[in-house]
């Protein structure tokens, strides 16, 4: 029975051929330690390779397996968020299908859960395989990131958590759709604790966050959690026009009272570049929180099901909506 599922363990998947099935394992492996009922819901992001195909058969051989397939990539944090959607365990899990974060961890979140932590999140003590800049700029970016917002987001900690019943039914009542789920989770609070452990290199396949996705995944972040960049915008904007004012009076000085003849025309067009410049940066700032404006006011839904595989076990026939949900 779907009530009695103690366990609910969400992972995102977006072309995983090569790791789906020792991902699948190793989940296996932890989950039958633990005698209690559990299921493995694993969310298609719009997979393009064998994904869909090899999930499809776990489930056809597998009661506690289930899969949405997406009917487009809708994004890594939108898969998250629709698996909290249709997780139906007391604990919900996250994590991602490359085995970078170990599943023999999942256990030690457990434990804290049952002390009555409500939230746990993995903490990264070492990030093996990965390039000194992305090390780098991960660092700079956790750090820069809690002192843009007002409140705890916690240093060097991914989407690899443990969340309990009532915080993921919180969770589903955030509609907002450029999405930091962890940002989210930390945002609403509840009793948090942290889980200790290095991560390992990526087992296969490549990596689904190249450097133009981390920055878009940099600015929703901080685009949803944090005015600041208005404000500092607003402030360099001040502080350029008393320096320009400044400028201004000095210029005129020289050409009332002194014999000085103003030249440098090309320093003129240099400090202009520079100035507007600035100018641009600040109305791109000031755009992207448009955008995002302009993203809520259009109430899409935040993802479209095509496909959900492994519910049949569960009840004879979908309802309405599950019907329309399969048939998109």
């Amino acid at each position: 029975m779907a009530n009695d599922i103690k366990y609910s363990v969400i992972v995102p998947m977006f072309n995983e051929q090569e790791v789906i099935a020792e991902t699948y394992r190793r989940l296996k492996i932890v989950l039958g330690t633990l005698n209690e009922e559990y299921e493995l819901l694993f969310v298609n992001d719009g997979s393009r390779d064998r994904t869909t195909e090899i999930v499809r058969a776990l489930c056809l051989v597998d009661p506690n397996v289930r899969m949405l397939s997406f009917a487009r990539n809708f994004g890594h944090q939108v898969a998250i968020s629709a698996g909290m959607d249709h997780a139906q365990g007391q604990a919900i899990i996250v994590i991602d299908a490359d085995l970078q974060d170990p599943p023999e961890v999942i256990l030690e979140m457990i434990s804290k859960w049952k002390e009555g932590y409500e939230v746990i999140y993995g903490k990264r003590l070492t990030r093996r395989g990965e390039s000194i800049f992305k090390k780098w700029t991960a660092h700079v970016f956790y750090r820069f990131l809690k002192t843009m917002t007002s409140f705890e987001i916690p240093v060097d900690t991914g989407d690899f958590r443990l969340i309990d019943r009532k915080v993921c039914d919180v969770m589903k009542t955030l509609t907002e759709k450029n999405r930091y789920v962890r940002g989210l989770i930390s945002w609403v609070g509840f009793r948090q604790t942290a889980v200790e452990y290095d991560r390992e290199e990526r087992w296969a396949g490549e990596t689904k966050y190249p450097l133009r996705k981390m920055i878009q995944f940099a600015m929703d972040a901080i685009g949803s959690f944090s005015y600041k960049p208005l404000r500092l915008a607003t402030y360099l904007g001040f502080s350029l026009s008393g320096i320009s004012f400044l400028y201004f009076l000095i210029v005129v000085y020289q050409k009332l009272l002194t014999n000085s003849t103003i030249t440098g025309w090309s320093s003129i067009v240099a400090i202009n570049l520079f100035f507007n410049g600035i100018m641009l940066v600040i109305l791109g700032i000031i755009g992207e929180y448009i955008g995002r404006i302009y993203d809520e006011s259009k109430g899409r839904p935040l993802y479209i099901i095509q496909e959900k595989t492994g519910y049949q076990k569960q009840q004879s026939a979908p309802a309405e909506e599950e019907r329309y949900e399969i048939l998109v």
